[in-house]
């Protein structure tokens, strides 16, 4: 009988336990078919609006930023499932730099394709951030300019007496001084005009606050805007470049060299060289101390402002990690650390 009583509740027990497993069977089945369905819908068109917006995807951009972007504009329904079919499908390197013409009413698939393509926006000419004059002048000439058009346009003498060239010295390029954006060119549209329109637009942002600003960083103007390129080059996080400037501002007046690859690598790119840390260059900030002899490419506002009113930190290193996000650290100590720890590919490790 006791025999009995305990094969019935060994039994009742098994039984239990099945009635358990399936039920956890159900709902992770459940919750996957749930997940996929939501995943499928969120890669939709958003709407069925036939009206169009520009959206400008940034060189350097991560995806991440993009797909939030692109959810703040209203032209997905989510960021997350943007985010993972690029991934999921090989995108992630392929999306192009560039001003695209979207609409709520494309599918994610759509958008991708077209910025995997670069099916930018043609009636647009976009100078994007971080950008060398060379790389500049080439946009010019995929739009369709003659050498001789470029070349002429890009002539500073053309624009003397402009408002956003006051500080340019005697004899410099036009390095750093043109605003990124889109701007509109017709086919009959000088290339001249369009350079006109971006210095207008540097003329805005050299504002009296951020000029005061670099000066009480002990910077004049054509100084500051050489140190916002750099910092615009380490980083599009718009978060991290007040922290990145005061990490270059510390170490300027700490006599301590910036130690920037950025700016080895456009001593290199306009040498004509491959990339190198060790290049013997003025430009090289790893060889020589202080700021490069002007800038290193074009600016944003928030590179400015940030050079203008850096993070009331006080590091002294920064490296970027793997995954594109900067890590501070206070020491040469912890700056070994912390490359060692999140720099394993980027850093050559």
């Amino acid at each position: 009988m006791k025999w009995l009583t305990k094969s019935l509740g060994r039994a009742g027990y098994l039984r239990t336990w099945l009635i358990t497993l399936v039920v956890l069977l159900l709902i992770v089945f459940g919750g996957m078919i749930g997940l996929r369905s939501w995943y499928f819908k969120s890669l939709k068109p958003l709407s069925n609006s036939s009206l169009t917006s520009d959206f400008t995807v940034d060189s350097g951009q991560s995806v991440h930023t993009i797909s939030v972007d692109l959810s703040k504009a209203h032209l997905i329904r989510s960021a997350k499932a943007f985010e993972t079919y690029v991934r999921s499908n090989g995108f992630n390197n392929k999306l192009q730099a560039g001003t695209y013409t979207l609409s709520p009413s494309m599918s994610v698939q759509q958008i991708v394709k077209k910025m995997a393509n670069g099916e930018v926006t043609r009636k647009l000419l976009t100078i994007l951030p971080g950008k060398r004059l060379d790389e500049i002048k080439q946009a010019f000439a995929k739009a369709g300019y003659s050498q001789a058009d470029i070349d002429n346009a890009f002539n500073p003498a053309n624009y003397a007496g402009h408002p956003a060239l006051a500080s340019l010295p005697s004899g410099s390029s036009l390095e750093g001084y043109l605003y990124p954006d889109s701007f509109e060119k017709q086919f009959d549209t000088p290339a001249a005009a369009i350079i006109r329109q971006s210095l207008d637009e540097m003329s805005k942002h050299l504002t009296p606050d951020i000029v005061n600003g670099f000066s009480a960083q002990g910077l004049n103007v054509y100084q500051g805007i050489t140190l916002a390129s750099i910092v615009a080059k380490e980083t599009s996080d718009k978060s991290a470049q007040p922290i990145v400037a005061q990490v270059f501002l510390t170490r300027l007046k700490k006599n301590i060299a910036l130690g920037s690859d950025v700016t080895a690598f456009y001593a290199s790119a306009i040498a004509g060289q491959p990339k190198s840390v060790t290049i013997d260059s003025p430009y090289n900030t790893r060889l020589h101390p202080g700021l490069p002899p002007g800038p290193i490419g074009n600016v944003t506002a928030q590179s400015l402002v940030s050079v203008a009113h850096p993070a009331g930190t006080d590091y002294l290193y920064f490296v970027a990690g793997d995954d594109g996000t900067i890590h501070f650290s206070h020491t040469e100590a912890e700056h070994e650390q912390a490359i060692q720890q999140y720099c394993v590919k980027g850093c050559g490790g």
